[in-house]
């Protein structure tokens, strides 16, 4: 009965040519976007010579290419509007051969629909209708629905290869005026080697994100490194621009459940496809992915409504003060400021989210991407106030509620070793570190970014554990003006009364040939506050290092002093020591005890109202 009824009220189904017969001059004409672009008739359109067809508007979101083609557009066929500046537009929109609508993507559907950008004619990309008459826009759903509501013609090309798909897709057959069937393979983004580099930027991305976040992917060799090192979190959500074959591969690790979502629950949530064969055919008739039009897709508040909404841009350059850079020209997908602002705004409001900017510490000719000002560089996010965190293959620099100077100095921390001790004396020489600032040039070679741990303690305070920064110094005094009297002189045998920046930078500069020093915080990844912190330091005649560490009282009894102990003798062991001393007061039974439970053998001796303690990390007779 339904299949009857589909085939009665069916348009006509033409060639290209007589397609394009319709097509009036002057008319304004909407392509599909991407790798939905109806390429039949978009090449049948270059090709033609029709007098019909000259003096034409394309308008596109996206083009991969067969719609800019110079020599068509040289010849005053047509002019081509196009919303987004990256991919292949960006030459010809700096040549002034294709026309920039600069726009936020939540807003083209309600500057198509209110007649701001005029839209006479729409060409889309379909796959076949089912008994129901039915059509699926594929793998493209941006602004199709305000188009053919707004076109006075409206073109079909049915696609037997377009995946059908699930959400807001799905059209009638009989809303087209003309049909025109085509067998053009879908553009196809085959999977690509990542990059160590990259995979070592999303690794430190990766260690920020937590378990129920909600992510927004992209394309390119940072989203799909960052999938990999994503596979053992649990209940992410995904409300994102693409589905690509590196969110494929996550949904299909258990990774992402979607139930934390507060919209479109149980499901991941996207505008575009861009991949593989592979993903071509995981996409079809799939219900766990569902497309929407960018107003759902890119609007704020529907993005902030997800708690721990998680927004990852790749940048080209940021300066000491966090000022951004965005990539430009060829194979970007996020190209600016334009394009970012929807999902930056989103993480804002997200309660829990957050924003983080990935980069490389050096680009292709070797030079930092982490400069002192990028105050003269073209297509800027000047939002440093609103930066949650930059990512290098060095690590994260948290810059959330950070002055100026603790920014600087956390970015000197992530840029390349080589480049850093010139950050820093340009920094000085602007004033924007303390001019008496310690850097010490070898350490930055060695900082020891393996040691990286969390732990969960009896009453679930989680706590999470890493080599000290130079960048810890406000931390690290805050958390000594915390302590009692007795603690600071437990922990320092002195009854000393303040802790001024030149005394704490030499504290936090650690010489990692000689100490290591590691921190225990809690709070959210980048946002965390230190609340433990224990080092140990090398004997200079014999393979022993002395150990020493203190746990903000609000926090003791946790069991995190045994915790460090038992970290530092493992790490200790490794670096080659055979034995750890410490002196702990009579008076301080809470100490000793930390040893007596530890897994070593303890000597002690009394000396002057202090227990000296030797640990054996290895037998007695190798000591």
């Amino acid at each position: 009965m339904h299949a009857t009824t589909a085939e009665n009220r069916r348009p006509e189904t033409v060639t290209p040519r007589k397609a394009l017969d319709r097509i009036e001059p002057g008319m304004n004409i909407f392509l599909g976007t991407g790798m939905a672009e109806p390429r039949t008739l978009v090449r049948a359109l270059m090709a033609s010579e029709a007098f019909n067809l000259q003096d034409l508007t394309l308008v596109q979101l996206l083009s991969f290419g067969d719609a800019i083609s110079l020599e068509a557009l040289h010849s005053s066929k047509y002019r081509l509007k196009t919303f987004f500046s990256g991919w292949v537009a960006s030459d010809a929109i700096t040549a002034g051969d294709v026309d920039l609508i600069p726009s936020r993507f939540s807003t083209i559907p309600r500057l198509i629909k209110n007649g701001q950008v005029p839209v006479d004619a729409a060409i889309l990309q379909i796959s076949p209708p089912d008994e129901n008459g039915l059509c699926s826009l594929g793998i493209a759903v941006d602004a199709g629905r305000q188009v053919m509501g707004q076109a006075s013609l409206i073109i079909g090309e049915i696609n037997a290869n377009v995946p059908r798909t699930y959400g807001d897709t799905f059209v009638n057959v009989d809303e087209f005026d003309l049909l025109v069937e085509s067998d053009e393979a879908v553009p196809l983004f085959p999977v690509r080697p990542v990059e160590a580099i990259f995979d070592r930027v999303a690794a430190h991305v990766a260690s920020v994100i937590e378990d129920g976040s909600c992510l927004g992917f992209s394309v390119g060799p940072l989203y799909d490194a960052l999938s990999r090192h994503l596979k053992d979190k649990t209940h992410l959500g995904i409300h994102s621009p693409f589905i690509t074959d590196a969110v494929m591969d996550l949904i299909r690790s258990g990774a992402v459940t979607n139930r934390r979502k507060a919209t479109f629950r149980g499901k991941s949530v996207a505008s575009y496809a861009m991949g593989s064969k592979a993903l071509m055919q995981w996409l079809d008739r799939n219900p766990i992915v569902e497309f929407q039009s960018i107003d759902k897709v890119f609007n704020p508040l529907e993005i902030g409504r997800n708690s721990r909404f998680v927004t990852i841009f790749p940048a080209r350059k940021v300066d000491l003060s966090g000022r951004l850079a965005m990539h430009t020209g060829k194979g970007s997908i996020i190209s600016g400021p334009g394009q970012a602002m929807d999902f930056f705004n989103g993480a804002e409001i997200s309660p829990g989210g957050f924003t983080i900017f990935a980069l490389t510490s050096r680009n292709l000719n070797g030079e930092s991407n982490i400069r002192v000002s990028i105050e003269a560089m073209a297509n800027q996010m000047n939002l440093p106030d609103s930066v949650d965190m930059i990512a290098t293959e060095y690590g994260i620099a948290a810059l959330s509620a950070r002055t100026l100077r603790e920014r600087a100095q956390a970015l000197i921390e992530i840029a390349h070793p080589e480049d850093r001790p010139a950050l820093v004396e340009r920094a000085k020489a602007r004033h924007i570190i303390y001019p008496d600032q310690i850097f010490l040039e070898d350490s930055a070679h060695l900082y020891p970014s393996e040691i990286s741990e969390r732990h969960t303690f009896a009453n679930g305070t989680t706590v999470r554990f890493r080599a000290i920064k130079p960048s810890d110094e406000e931390e690290m005094r805050r958390l000594f003006y915390r302590f009692s009297d007795e603690a600071i002189y437990y922990r320092y045998f002195a009854p000393i009364k303040t802790m001024p920046h030149a005394r704490m930078q030499t504290y936090v500069n650690v010489d990692y040939q000689k100490i290591l020093s590691v921190v225990g915080l809690v709070g959210p990844p980048g946002k965390g506050r230190i609340i433990a912190e224990a080092r140990f330091a090398r004997h200079r005649s014999k393979p022993h290092v002395d150990v020493a560490f203190v746990v903000d009282e609000n926090f003791q009894g946790l069991g995190i002093a045994t915790h460090l102990y038992r970290m530092l003798a493992r790490l200790a062991r490794q670096r080659g020591a055979r034995a750890i001393t410490a002196d702990v007061l009579a008076t301080n039974p809470a100490m000793l005890k930390v040893f007596e439970k530890g897994d070593y053998p303890v000597r002690s001796r009394m000396e002057e109202g202090a227990y000296a303690l030797t640990i054996s990390l290895v037998p007695e007779e190798e000591i």
